[in-house]
């Protein structure tokens, strides 16, 4: 079984990692569906189908953990963010190739996890505030950079809301690169202002960036 990783994290989260190595039967025959996911799983071809029943199929292994022994549905609310039907845990995933990475927590919570791929360099201008630009050092900018765009995309799944502008609403405290670390950041857009521990690191040759609310 390919289970990456799944582990306890502070603030009462979860985090698990699969690697995909199986074909679709594997977890079709693993996993009853609701109606409403046959439904949103249908239109869904080649390589994505796999994503999306391995995303699934790891929540279902890390709410074993947690006395849910039944299957329990992941849907989705009017704004296209998913949710665990009947449970008090929000919910993100993130799909990079073979990874599959899935956060649980009591509070909103996103995560990200990205390939390297160097063409990243070319659309910074695009979601880099400044000030986050400034901190970039030579020798690690692409990975950086990687760090950046997976917290913005995982503060983008904890605020759940759509229409968020990455330069103009999400703030992330500048850090310095390393491997593994953590920083904080901000989303701020009309009346609505959220404060976010970040936490990142390298896993072979992806990064992983999650991000948990504080409350």
């Amino acid at each position: 079984m390919p289970l990456w990783l799944k582990k306890d994290l502070a603030d009462d989260a979860y985090l698990g990692i699969w690697k995909i190595e199986e074909d679709e039967s594997y977890f079709r025959q693993s996993l009853r569906l609701h109606p409403v996911e046959e439904k949103e799983l249908a239109p869904v071809k080649g390589r994505r189908r796999l994503e999306w029943l391995a995303s699934r199929f790891l929540v279902h292994e890390m709410l074993l953990d947690h006395g849910h022994e039944d299957r329990v549905p992941v849907l989705k609310d009017p704004f296209g963010k998913p949710h665990i039907w009947g449970t008090p845990f929000h919910l993100s995933f993130s799909h990079s190739y073979d990874f599959v990475a899935v956060i649980l927590a009591n509070v909103p919570t996103g995560i990200d996890i990205q390939k390297f791929v160097a063409k990243i360099g070319a659309i910074a201008h695009k979601f880099m505030r400044e000030e986050e630009m400034a901190s970039l050092e030579e020798p690690t900018r692409l990975e950086h950079l990687h760090i950046y765009w997976g917290a913005k995309e995982a503060l983008y799944k904890a605020y759940g809301r759509r229409e968020l502008d990455f330069q103009g609403n999400i703030f992330v405290t500048p850090f310095h690169f390393q491997t593994n670390g953590e920083t904080s950041a901000q989303v701020i857009k009309a009346e609505f202002k959220g404060n976010y521990r970040l936490v990142y690191e390298k896993i072979e040759n992806h990064f992983l960036v999650y991000c948990i609310e504080n409350q």
